[in-house]
């Protein structure tokens, strides 16, 4: 299972929500790149940021941050939050970001997301099924679709995706242990390669994880709090 660090950021600046409420911030290091470097100084390969500014005004904000941290790190990095028209796109890829993650744009303009999907291929564009009470949420996870989770995966799936982060909006930041049951379910009725993301908050999580075929799993406040460190989540990879 791939260990994946994330890192959020609001004005240039690394951060953590809970659930996503934007009042709720958080601002763990001034310079994301600093982070950034940590991970990759501990053995780990992947990184997961996430444009929460970008998420709110529909458009990328922080692609220097990205520009930043992939010109000076060789970290495999997806990027998401923003991404709503082919220009957002162009400009995750010109500034270094190897995946991209769409998850507002799948709900909302389900055509573009396929024809993205068909342009770039299912290795570059993973589908982001952030869900709350198994609702589909978008925009930042300000609004609420009718999507069943798992029929919202299982639809995709059937269009070629291939890579799936699964977010349970309620567990996210709140280091009470991942949505294990709703990624046993998804797992069952699906073949994607799913990356479970919300809630993780030790190594016997990441494990059960691990156990349960997750293909990935991002870890964002535990490491954060110190609940994690790096020299142990390097040891999982």
């Amino acid at each position: 299972m791939r260990i994946i660090p994330a890192i959020d950021i609001i004005g240039g600046r690394c951060v953590r929500l809970s659930k996503g409420d934007y009042s709720t911030e958080t601002v763990y290091n001034e310079h994301p790149l600093e982070v950034a470097k940590a991970f990759e100084d501990a053995g780990l390969h992947y990184l997961h940021l996430v444009d929460l500014d970008g998420a709110q005004s529909s458009r990328i904000v922080n692609h220097k941050v990205l520009y930043q941290i992939a010109s000076q790190t060789s970290l495999h990095i997806d990027f998401g939050g923003g991404l709503k028209s082919d220009d957002d796109l162009r400009i995750a890829f010109e500034n270094g970001a190897r995946q991209v993650t769409a998850g507002s744009i799948a709900v909302q303009q389900p055509d573009l997301f396929l024809r993205w999907l068909k342009t770039h291929g299912a290795e570059k564009i993973i589908l982001g099924a952030d869900c709350r009470n198994r609702k589909i949420a978008a925009q930042g996870w300000l609004e609420q679709s009718e999507w069943d989770v798992l029929d919202f995966i299982k639809k995709y799936e059937t269009e070629g995706v291939q890579s799936v982060i699964c977010t349970d909006i309620a567990l996210d930041g709140m280091l009470q242990g991942p949505s294990l049951d709703l990624y046993k379910e998804i797992m069952e009725h699906s073949k994607v390669q799913l990356i479970a993301s919300g809630g993780v908050a030790s190594v016997q999580d990441l494990e059960a994880l691990r156990e349960a075929g997750c293909e990935g799993a991002i870890v964002g406040k535990a490491i954060y709090e110190e609940r994690i460190s790096l020299r142990e989540l390097a040891a999982l990879c």
